[in-house]
């Protein structure tokens, strides 16, 4: 208020006069006659009659004036400023960030794949954001965000099984990994996914929150202590990718490609150090938000040579694209799916782009493959594709909560785009959709035996 109030503004104490001005001579006229005087006038500076006394604001200004008028000043200028100031800060309190701007793709433009009731995603695990995806001997794992964050006593990392797909069973109260790493602190893991060594045993991957980069996340890796896919995992000491620059990295995602070599890809978290507004980094300049590769070793925990980018944000994404994860088709083509804007915004979305090379460079589909209003969906994203490239795993808003969706999805050699399709499985005795031996299909899928 104070530089609102004086900047700018006249300084009445820096035009005052020093004393109170004294009488002086007339000057004579040009023809050497003195000037008529007004009586009045004379009489007032002398000093001994005052018939008509002088305005407020004539000038010179005595220091008394000068004063009172200080004093009227001041305080109207401090009004003025807080007029002008209020509105400003009642709209900054009501809209704390820029928001994050964004366009959903048109429907009339839309596959007639968006209109078939038998491709609507399923239901599946409330409050199982971020979900990452394995199969292993006919059973499919889910692992999930911790359930609350910054809560020290929670699961670190969640866990949900099905045999069909369709049916999932949430393992309350267990945590895949009970222990942690010595850099990181006890809350807020979030976004872990797992891969199978060839040695039987699984690493999984996750976004840790560091002791010694305020809180900001790192990767870390943990390998179960034996072959089974629940664990538990035991943590790495250390983190295994952090990049300052980027703020961190969070939402790491496992790749084995055809010729055996492993990867890890991850968020690089720009927007964590960005310049405020919606996610951190809607006001400019923006900062890069990568998507980013890194090569490993056999045991999916030793880095081979330097990380790569392989994409970063665009005009389209808002401030952020996060949650990669890469498949590789039958015909040699590799399709990274991500998420784009802000995950309390109903811009958030699942995205894809494909390349001839796991390094890229990627081009992006025209489309998402989910966004908001697509099969009545709110903010869809983070998504895991199954290692064949015909299943989904994704969180949407459900309520006040983030919960577990899956899916069918087809991807279309012909033209590089993928869709969603009706999830085909099997129902029988206890392993039912509804875990009671009905044939009651949920609201999406198709069934094809019943034993």
């Amino acid at each position: 208020m104070s530089d609102l109030s004086t900047t700018g503004q006249p300084n009445a104490h820096g035009t005052s006069a020093t004393d109170d001005p004294q009488p002086r001579e007339h000057l004579p006229d040009s023809d050497g006659s003195q000037a008529d005087q007004d009586p009045k006038q004379e009489e007032g500076i002398d000093g001994e009659q005052v018939n008509k006394k002088k305005g407020f604001f004539a000038r010179p200004w005595s220091r008394k004036q000068i004063g009172i008028l200080s004093a009227l000043l001041f305080p109207g200028l401090g009004l003025v400023a807080l007029i002008i100031a209020l509105p400003i800060i009642y709209t900054r309190r009501n809209h704390p960030d820029d928001g994050d701007s964004y366009q959903l793709y048109h429907s009339n433009h839309d596959d007639p794949s968006y209109k078939i009731r038998a491709n609507h995603p399923i239901f599946a695990v409330h409050n199982f954001p971020d979900p990452g995806l394995l199969e292993h001997n006919g059973t499919w794992y889910a692992y999930g965000t911790n359930p609350k964050k910054h809560d020290p006593n929670t699961i670190h990392i969640p866990v949900a099984t099905s045999t069909n797909f369709v049916t999932w069973t949430l393992h309350h109260d267990y945590d895949a990994m009970p222990t942690l790493g010595g850099w990181e602190r006890s809350v807020n893991h979030w976004a872990p996914d797992v891969i199978r060594r060839d040695d039987g045993k699984f690493v999984i991957y996750y976004s840790g929150q560091t002791k010694n980069f305020k809180t900001h996340h790192c990767i870390g890796a943990a390998v179960s202590k034996d072959t089974d896919p629940l664990g538990p995992y035991i943590p790495l000491n250390e983190s295994l990718a952090c990049p300052h620059k980027f703020g961190g990295a969070i939402d790491p995602s496992p790749f084995k490609d055809a010729d055996g070599k492993l990867y890890v890809v991850y968020k690089g978290d720009g927007n964590s150090v960005g310049s405020g507004g919606y996610c951190g980094n809607t006001r400019k300049p923006r900062r890069p938000v990568p998507l980013i590769l890194q090569e490993l070793k056999s045991d999916g925990i030793t880095k081979i040579g330097e990380p790569k980018i392989i994409l970063d944000i665009d005009d389209t994404d808002g401030p952020l694209i996060e949650a990669p994860d890469i498949i590789r088709s039958k015909d040699g083509t590799y399709y990274l799916f991500f998420s784009s804007h802000c995950f309390t915004s109903l811009g958030y979305n699942v995205k894809y782009a494909h390349a001839k090379s796991v390094t890229g460079p990627y081009t992006r589909a025209d489309r998402p493959l989910l966004q908001t209003t697509d099969f009545g969906l709110e903010a869809p994203g983070g998504a895991t594709i199954s290692k064949d490239g015909t299943k989904m795993v994704f969180h949407a808003k459900c309520g006040g909560w983030r919960c577990m969706y899956v899916s069918g999805i087809d991807i279309r050699s012909g033209n590089n785009t993928v869709v969603l399709s009706a999830l085909e499985y099997r129902v029988s005795g206890d392993n039912s959709t509804n875990g009671t031996g009905s044939s009651v299909l949920p609201r999406g899928g198709r069934m094809i035996d019943r034993a």
